[in-house]
């Protein structure tokens, strides 16, 4: 297996900032679309995993398993070139540091991946409400499966981040999802076979999502599919999810969640991951131009 030491990790990520700067409108969104799609197969997996193992294995182990079979979305995003928001916050702002791209390019881009991710999720999050998170009967009636009714618990929490002191708290679990998402990725650039970028990305992925941090990204699934999912709920299912349901719409999927996670991932990933790395080794960059 080729390991690349740090210095070349971080200047191979510049370069791929660079290449991703320069793709056309229509190339960013398609790409986009298609990593949003790809983390909403991984959340839609999560999700159908998770349902029912708190009660047989205990909390942890269950957000254990949430945790362990999400990464395939990132995996997938890897290995065939689509565009994440959130890795872009890091390749983007890297490749202004090493290349001098314009932090206008670098705007340019974050806007159209971000809108192709959200179309890719809000796509995918209809095929799950309509799929498996629903049952209909011969004349045409649904109701939420158990997997649906756990999609809508956690679209719940999600828009449960109310007041100061909540808002913070989502803001820093998103500076911490982006800087495992973006170890990941640097990660995933260590190797140059499929074995080695897959188990690169697969821990810190999965430790972001065992340890419940908050991914703009995942988000546009996981909101959208249970506000989705959340109309066939019976009564008994509505009082499983609890007060929390309340919460839980499309204005509240921005105010209580995403425009906060989106910054917040903004920050753990040009922060923490790209000026940090460009930092700690630029000297060991330059020297080898």
């Amino acid at each position: 297996m080729v390991f690349h030491p740090p210095a070349t990790i971080v200047a191979k990520t510049g370069d791929a900032g660079k290449a991703k700067v320069g793709l056309s409108m229509q190339n960013m969104l398609l790409r986009g679309f298609m990593a949003g799609a790809y983390i909403a197969m991984g959340a839609a997996l999560a999700t159908v995993c998770y349902t029912g193992t708190a009660g047989f294995l205990g909390a942890g182990i269950a957000k254990l398993v949430l945790g362990a079979v999400f990464p395939v979305g990132l995996i997938i995003i890897v290995l065939t070139g689509a565009e994440l928001f959130t890795g872009d916050a890091m390749f983007a702002p890297m490749a202004a540091f090493i290349h001098r791209v314009s932090w206008g390019s670098v705007l340019n881009l974050w806007i159209w991946v971000y809108i192709g991710n959200l179309i890719g999720s809000l796509v995918f999050a209809y095929f799950m409400a309509y799929g498996p998170l629903t049952s209909w009967s011969a004349a045409g009636v649904g109701s939420a499966t158990a997997f649906g009714v756990t999609a809508v618990s956690i679209a719940a929490g999600k828009t449960s981040y109310i007041g100061l002191a909540a808002t913070w708290s989502c803001f820093l679990k998103a500076i911490c999802c982006n800087w495992l998402v973006n170890l990941a990725i640097l990660l995933g650039i260590c190797a140059d076979d499929a074995i080695g970028k897959i188990v690169g990305i697969w821990f810190p992925i999965m430790a972001f999502v065992a340890t419940g941090f908050e991914h703009c990204v995942a988000n546009m699934y996981f909101i959208p599919a249970g506000i989705l999912t959340a109309p066939y709920l019976s009564a008994d299912q509505a009082a499983a999810v609890g007060a929390k349901l309340a919460n839980l719409s499309w204005v509240t999927m921005w105010t209580n969640n995403i425009i906060v996670v989106t910054i917040g991932n903004i920050v753990g990933g040009m922060l923490f991951v790209g000026v940090i790395y460009w930092i700690a080794f630029r000297k060991d960059i330059e020297a080898a131009k």
